[in-house]
């Protein structure tokens, strides 16, 4: 018996045209347009609308635009819109190709249904596999409560691949509405967040339920929005006024990043610069004040190395002891790690430890360069440093400088006082080059400290003699000073590789940084460190 001829479609090519058309409209368009209206009234961009303006006009290509969520749970079987609220592809940042999603809060209230758990990580699958920059916008309430399991078990699939991509790829999340429960858990496994002001929430369990279990009464804001978490917590890196800032500073990020682990980032410029001292160069000859005690904008120092003194912060707004950010040095991107000394007199605590950790690892990670800028007197003293940790949290600063293989190049500015010193790049530390100012003072601590300490008999006879103490205190810790307190020692021991005028730093940094462009290093062969978090 022989099979039935087929029969001939009841459409034709055009009609199959129009359907598909009809489908589009459908599917894109008119669901687009209510959804413009209905985040304008939010005062918020609709999904398209926020990927449009972070990539170039005309590059979007979308994927899975009909996909549906098969849950016929609660009634879901009676509204399955396309795309099940969350868009999906990849298209260009400047030129270079990076992936993205973005939730789309009108539908199931940007909720984290399986298809749209699938369709987030088919995107990410391909930005692994293709080797590009994945940026995730999110503006969701967490998993859809009708899908049961089925959503659920999608949060594991994309923590998965977060960690798979992590150091491989640059991720970025793009917080522009809440993101709650274990939704929070993806941008926190990401290298970069940007959250809006007063429009970006971040937390684990919100304010009702915080007040149920534990009496405190907190709102949206106080509790995980963007201030919070900019000035805080931490766990964001950037707070945008509003969701135009915040893409344009993910745009600026990108063109520092590579598109992948094994690409170099890019290149701003081609181009040498004249190394010749230049006026403005010698500006940082004045910028250290006589006095040990008084504070200066180490900014200052940066903005006279990198090209056209463009420092892009990250986390500008926590642990502002701290400066980090990407700048450029002869067009070539750079990571810059800096004590600040008009914040806390640039001691390092728990929290700028982890924030300089972080970046120096992302940077390593990326083929970033770091330059180092150090003016520290300690570790910030005190029971409530010690109590939560710095002994295991500033370790991670150590980890994290030890650990890295891309160049590094470090200049001492004034105060680089015992176990701080050594954990700001030193070159015991694994630090290439290590230049110091005539003002550097390198040892284990001040020199008011030491005195106290190792001639506390000799002063006590002063005085127990009717001599002037505070005389003898002065003549003793200049005495110190002079032996001990300069970049000389160390430089005679090797530990520093030149001594140099604050005018010369942007010549040597980047003669430094030419030299070491060809630097090649590798850690011992082991599954992994076990960094002490």
């Amino acid at each position: 018996m022989t099979d039935a001829p087929a029969l001939p479609s009841t459409k034709t090519t055009a009609a199959k045209f129009d359907d598909l058309a009809r489908r589009r409209a459908e599917a894109i368009d008119e669901p687009e347009a209510g959804a413009i209206e209905k985040q304008g009234k939010r005062g918020k961009k609709s999904a398209r609308q926020r990927i449009e303006m972070l990539l170039d006009e005309g590059s979007f290509v979308e994927l899975d635009a009909f996909a549906k969520h098969r849950s016929s749970n609660f009634g879901l079987d009676k509204r399955r819109p396309a795309g099940d609220g969350v868009v999906t592809g990849y298209g260009t940042v400047g030129g270079r190709q990076v992936c993205v999603y973005s939730q789309d809060f009108t539908v199931f209230g940007g909720s984290l249904g399986e298809v749209h758990g699938q369709k987030i990580t088919k995107v990410m699958d391909l930005a692994l596999r293709t080797g590009v920059p994945l940026i995730g916008i999110s503006d969701g309430g967490g998993a859809r409560i009708q899908e049961g399991v089925a959503a659920l078990t999608q949060f594991a699939e994309i923590f998965r691949r977060n960690v798979a991509a992590s150091g491989v790829i640059p991720q970025i999340s793009l917080i522009l509405g809440p993101s709650a429960g274990g939704a929070v858990y993806s941008p926190a496994l990401t290298d970069f967040i940007v959250m809006v002001d007063k429009t970006s929430n971040m937390f684990i369990t919100g304010p009702d339920v915080i007040k149920t279990v534990t009496g405190e009464d907190v709102g949206f804001e106080e509790l995980g929005g963007g201030v919070t978490h900019n000035t805080k917590s931490g766990v964001a890196h950037y707070l945008g006024t509003d969701e135009e800032d915040a893409i344009d500073y993910v745009k600026a990020l990108l063109g520092y990043l590579p598109s992948n682990n094994l690409t170099d980032p890019p290149l701003w410029h081609d181009g040498e610069q004249m190394l010749e001292v230049t006026d403005a160069d010698r500006d940082l000859d004045t910028l250290v004040p006589d006095s040990d005690n008084q504070p200066y904008d180490m900014r200052r120092v940066v903005e006279g190395v990198l090209d056209d003194g463009v420092l892009l912060e990250v986390q500008p707004l926590y642990a502002q002891n701290v400066v980090v950010g990407f700048g450029h040095v002869e067009g070539h991107p750079v990571g810059i790690v800096a004590n600040q000394p008009q914040q806390m007199a640039g001691t390092l605590d728990i929290n700028a430890a982890e924030k300089a950790a972080r970046f120096v690892r992302t940077c390593d990670a990326f083929n970033i360069p770091v330059l180092t800028f150090v003016d520290v007197p300690g570790f910030l003293p005190g029971t409530d440093q010690e109590w939560n940790g710095i002994i295991r949290r500033g370790a991670k600063l150590i980890f994290a400088y030890a650990e890295a293989t891309v160049p590094l190049v470090t200049v001492i500015t004034r105060k680089a006082y015992g176990g701080a010193y050594i954990v700001m790049g030193s070159k015991q530390l694994g630090a290439d080059v290590n230049l110091a100012w005539p003002t550097a003072q390198i040892a284990v601590m001040g020199a008011s400290g030491a005195v106290n300490i190792l001639q506390r008999g000799a002063l006590k006879a002063v005085g127990d003699a009717g001599g002037d103490v505070e005389a003898e205190r002065t003549r003793l810790v200049s005495e110190y000073e002079d032996a001990l307190v300069n970049p000389y020692d160390a430089a005679e021991r090797g530990y520093v590789d030149a001594v140099i005028a604050p005018s010369e730093t942007r010549v040597q940094v980047t003669r430094a940084l030419r030299a070491l462009r060809t630097k090649r290093a590798s850690l011992p062969a082991k599954k992994h460190g076990n960094i002490p978090l």
